[in-house]
């Protein structure tokens, strides 16, 4: 694999940490701030939210520059955002710089996709995008626990200073290794587009959505379930979310090997987990030993859809995969934030901490209903394909001599 794809994973490290650690940290942030922690939550759906709505828009500003130079710029954008979290002297202030990081995700992994799965052959695309994705996973493993251990122990704004630094180091990571590229050519917005005309994209970013929604219905408020639920101790969040981070690795990686040989299957097996061990968490939730295996699970069967859901999209947006694979970016961000005040609306009802992991389990549920779907379309426009190849073309007409 091209040494570019390390500094890509390098950016996508910074991103990750940035966008997970903030769950370890909520119950500290929304003591500074005199906040409930659903309401901290909002941290979560807001950040989640500046992705939906960045990645479009700053993909298609990334069209007038080469696309290492909007990758960079995209970090110098995260950088700023974490500095003024770290600065924030009320809570408006921190949501406002959770959002102003967050405009960088969405078009840092699309363009970036893009620029990974063109640096290889083509059935080596999936792979390629899953070491890319590498550097979002490995921050579960390292930069969120580490983070949370940090935020506990020297402040949770200490935190965001050290996370800005990580993305000075993925800015100087892109400007190193990533080759330059000429600005993209011939990119117009309504080609773009045209890619969302296609059902199969549009039924691959309804799975993102309702597929990885599922996990973060659970894992937003990890920290509360693990400690009022579970019965561990405040320390024993850093180590259970390095857990939650290797079943992400694990799953990303196998993910990536697996999507490139069988998509659709694949898709079966992690949804179809994901719903049951979803399910089953608000069981688990309640033993130490069950609920810390659970979330190791949820991690790599959450993880393991992510390769091939960005793969089926720029299949089927072939031609102009930029947008689209930003867009799908922001619907695994959509389906944060939706799941995140889903399971703030449950816990505030009163339904308990566990009660995420229901709504998790019917989102990821309904995904897997759309990968069936899905399917089944693919087979019905493979089969009219096939009919119209087979059936005789009218002769033409002999010519006639005067």
């Amino acid at each position: 694999m091209p040494l570019a794809l390390l500094a890509l994973a390098i950016g996508a490290f910074g991103i990750g940490t940035t966008e997970f650690v903030i769950m370890g940290l909520l119950p500290e942030v929304a003591a500074d701030f005199g906040v409930t922690v659903p309401t901290a939550g909002l941290l979560v759906t807001g950040y989640a939210l500046g992705v939906v709505a960045g990645a479009p828009v700053m993909t298609v500003l990334g069209t007038k520059v080469s696309r290492k130079r909007m990758l960079m710029l995209l970090m110098g954008l995260f950088i700023a955002g974490n500095l003024l979290c770290a600065a924030a002297p009320v809570f408006g202030v921190m949501l406002t710089g959770r959002i102003v990081a967050s405009l960088a995700h969405g078009a840092f992994f699309g363009i970036g996709s893009v620029v990974a799965a063109g640096l290889v052959a083509p059935q080596k695309r999936a792979g390629a995008i899953a070491l890319m994705f590498t550097g979002l996973t490995v921050a579960n493993v390292v930069g969120v626990p580490l983070g949370t251990f940090i935020g506990q122990n020297a402040g949770w704004r200490t935190t965001f200073v050290v996370v800005a630094g990580l993305g000075v180091l993925g800015l100087l990571g892109v400007a190193r290794l990533v080759p330059n590229m000429p600005k993209p050519g011939g990119v117009r917005l309504r080609h773009e587009l045209a890619a969302f005309r296609n059902a199969q994209v549009l039924l691959a970013m309804a799975m993102t959505v309702l597929g990885f929604g599922g996990v973060f219905a659970a894992v937003t408020y990890v920290a509360p379930m693990m400690t009022e639920v579970a019965g561990f101790a405040d320390s024993s969040v850093t180590w259970l979310l390095v857990l939650f981070g290797l079943g992400m690795v694990a799953g990303n990686l196998v993910g990536g090997r697996f999507a490139d040989r069988a998509l659709m299957p694949m898709l079966y097996v992690s949804l179809g987990g994901l719903t049951l061990v979803l399910a089953l968490f608000t069981v688990t939730a309640h033993h130490k030993v069950a609920a810390a295996l659970t979330l190791a699970l949820i991690g790599a069967l959450g993880f393991a859809t992510v390769p091939p859901l960005q793969k089926r999209v720029l299949d089927h947006a072939h031609g102009a995969p930029t947008l689209a694979s930003a867009v799908n970016i922001g619907a695994f961000n959509l389906g944060n934030a939706l799941a995140a005040w889903l399971g703030g609306l449950v816990i505030a009802a009163g339904l308990g901490y566990t009660a995420p992991n229901w709504v998790g389990a019917l989102l990821a549920g309904s995904a897997l209903l759309l990968a069936f779907l899905s399917a089944v379309l693919q087979r019905r426009d493979e089969a009219r394909g096939a009919r119209a190849a087979q059936e005789p073309r009218p002769a033409a007409p002999e010519p006639v001599h005067l």
